[in-house]
């Protein structure tokens, strides 16, 4: 039965970056292999892309079979030519150094997402049809409990003021990793409910779908 639950699951921000490295090209394979001088990265490391191809940048790719001057992106397909067009995928990349907890989560809610069409009719049909176009923004909203010592509310609030996007991995209780790439917003105005914990809101605005890794 492949149902799981989410108790257990970790939210974590990246709170270091390393040197941004040059990609000088990215092969149109599965998963596809991006050539990098001295770019200094070792299997199962994290790195935040930046890429010509619009499908593959701002994710956020785990590193596997690294040499001196390549590695690849693993779980990456750019195989397909239509949608990563050959020699458009040079960019830049930095490894994810450290990452800090988002703690103490008590709601969490998803939106945006949603499939947009064009719906239109011919003249001579009797019948309209759509054609899917873009997705809607998405963002994933916390609450978490009011607490300014804690170094997640802390490097969420750095994020908030800077707003620069950050890497953020979600780690499932049964071991599988969700990777975005998003801006972080947090309210400092928190919740007062009588009999209730005092709570502040995360919301992460995602810049592209996740990258999903097993374990």
């Amino acid at each position: 039965m492949a149902v799981y639950l989410p108790n257990g699951s970790t939210v974590s921000i990246a709170s270091g970056y390393g040197a941004e490295k040059t990609i000088s090209a990215i092969t149109n394979a599965n998963p596809g292999v991006a050539t990098s001088a001295a770019h200094g990265f070792a299997d199962g490391d994290y790195i935040d892309v930046v890429s010509g191809w619009a499908r593959l940048t701002d994710r956020i790719v785990r590193v596997d079979d690294a040499t001196t001057g390549t590695f690849e992106l693993e779980g990456i397909d750019t195989s397909s030519t239509s949608l990563f067009p050959t020699g458009g995928g040079a960019g830049t990349c930095r490894e994810i150094t450290g990452w800090t907890q988002l703690a103490q989560i008590l709601d969490s809610t998803s939106e945006g997402g949603e499939q947009q069409y064009w719906t239109g009719q011919f003249l001579e049909s009797d019948r309209e049809i759509r054609i899917p176009t873009t997705k809607s923004a998405a963002g994933i909203n916390f609450q978490i409990a009011d607490d300014p010592t804690l170094p997640g509310y802390q490097l969420a609030k750095v994020a908030n003021d800077d707003r620069e996007p950050r890497a953020v991995m979600i780690t499932l209780s049964n071991g599988q990793k969700l990777l975005y790439k998003a801006y972080i917003s947090l309210s400092l105005i928190p919740s007062l409910t009588v009999n209730e914990a005092m709570t502040v809101g995360v919301t992460l605005s995602l810049l592209g779908d996740p990258v999903r890794y097993a374990a």
